[in-house]
């Protein structure tokens, strides 16, 4: 899909939430001049409402490249831009107090009260919001509201505003100031909690994948390592009944032999263990993993009654679109229903958020070293007589469905009953690991 749809949807969350939270920056700098600085216009004569019209642009532009860089520092991007910061806060107050001055000493007879008021209120304002980015602690932000309230009052007075139109622009600057600082702190915090959160869900992909592995490597170590060590010793022996010329020798070789032969065996059953998938368990895992990813997961149909060697292939392919589910798109629903009808059982897994994915070619590409994707799966459901459709289903709709034909003889057992909505009961599975 392309255009913006298509750019948007390529993104991660967390690349979501910060592509909005820079464009939000982005936008103060026409707030700050369409409501500081164009109604200088209306009130102001010429050329004193140019001259604050070009402060305060000068002044929203300086803000806006600092917003940005500051926005890299908080990711780790960039050092902190302490120049550009110092450049702004002195462009703040020189500003402030330049259009505070022009404004009240300005063409006799203009109406200049409101053009103070509001160019100096709003340039203080913008100005501490935006330095708040680079502040770390609720304390010092509050101290630097504080700060300019105080400092405009003190600037105000000297300028020759009254002392009650001094204490109302202090207010005005706590008032504006406090929100826009409020502001910078909310939309920063909120963007290092939601790239934390999604560290969080990767390392705790990553430490299962590690578990698995330990667990395997267990497996294997308690298959194979007294069988090497019997292995070991006998050989030793076989090899001093050898130079002795004893005749046990051969018998302590054939022993050898058998043993690992034996431990052939068992290795290969370790390791069919390891890559057969249990239906009920991979749909457990499935709602477990998309539950924890903050993903609504339906689990509905018939599981137990079916050959082994279907739960096997249907099972990875809940493995499978549990993995696209996650890593593409952006889905917050994902329903999988297994049907049997007509002797033929059905899974199917739907899911919206979808990016615009064509799969009616039916024809997968798999990456290097990535694994096989839907070929593999297709390949899989090949061995027993299956079939697999993948593609889109509608707008912002991903549908996988498989089809196995069963064995004669197979009797499942009946799906629940439908709830008075016409949909079958999910059927509750406990949350548990997907292996992979």
């Amino acid at each position: 899909m392309g255009g913006r749809g298509g750019w948007w949807r390529g993104k991660s969350t967390p690349a979501k939430v910060e592509t909005y939270t820079r464009w939000s920056f982005h936008t103060f700098p026409f707030i700050e001049v369409a409501t500081f600085a164009l109604p200088a216009f209306g009130y102001v004569p010429a050329p004193v409402n140019w001259i604050l019209f070009l402060l305060v642009s000068t002044h929203a532009a300086v803000a806006a490249v600092t917003a940005s860089l500051t926005l890299d520092w908080t990711r780790g991007r960039r050092p902190l831009p302490v120049r550009l910061l110092w450049a702004l806060g002195t462009a703040t107050v020189v500003i402030a107090v330049v259009s505070l001055v022009v404004a009240l000493h300005g063409p006799r007879g203009a109406d200049n009260g409101a053009a103070a008021g509001t160019v100096f209120v709003g340039v203080l304002s913008f100005g501490i919001g935006t330095l708040a980015l680079a502040v770390r602690g609720t304390r010092r932000m509050v101290y630097g509201v504080l700060g300019a309230a105080v400092g405009a009052g003190a600037v105000a007075v000297p300028a020759g505003v009254s002392a009650p139109g001094a204490a109302v622009a202090a207010g005005a600057v706590v008032l504006a100031a406090g929100f826009f600082t409020f502001t910078s702190a909310f939309s920063v915090w909120l963007l290092n909690a939601v790239y934390e959160l999604d560290e969080a869900r990767e390392t705790r992909a990553r430490l299962a994948v590690v578990e698995e592995r330990l667990r395997f490597g267990r497996d294997l170590h308690d298959v194979m390592g007294r069988n090497l060590a019997v292995v070991a010793l006998k050989s030793e022996l076989a090899v001093q009944l050898a130079r002795r010329g004893r005749p046990e020798a051969v018998e302590q070789m054939v022993e050898v032999q058998r043993i690992a032969r034996e431990t052939q065996r068992e290795v290969r059953e370790v390791v069919r263990g390891y890559r057969e998938a249990d239906l009920r368990t991979e749909l457990a895992g499935a709602q477990g993993v998309l539950t924890a990813a903050g993903i609504d997961c339906e689990v509905s149909g018939p599981v137990t009654g079916l050959p082994a060697e279907i739960q096997s292939a249907l099972g990875w392919v809940v493995r499978e679109a549990t993995t696209n589910v996650l890593r593409h798109g952006d889905a917050a629903r994902c329903a999988v229903s297994l049907r049997v009808a007509e002797g033929r059982v059905t899974l199917t897994v739907e899911n919206d958020g979808a990016p615009g994915i064509d799969s009616g070619s039916g024809t997968d590409t798999a990456e290097p070293g990535r694994g096989s994707g839907l070929a593999g799966l297709r390949e899989r459901l090949r061995e027993v007589d299956g079939v697999l459709r993948a593609g889109p289903a509608g707008s912002d709709l991903f549908r996988l469905t498989a089809e196995v034909p069963l064995p004669p003889d197979s009797v499942p057992e009946q799906a629940p009953a439908p709830e008075p909505g016409g949909l079958p009961r999910p059927v509750p599975h406990p949350v548990s690991e997907v292996t992979s």
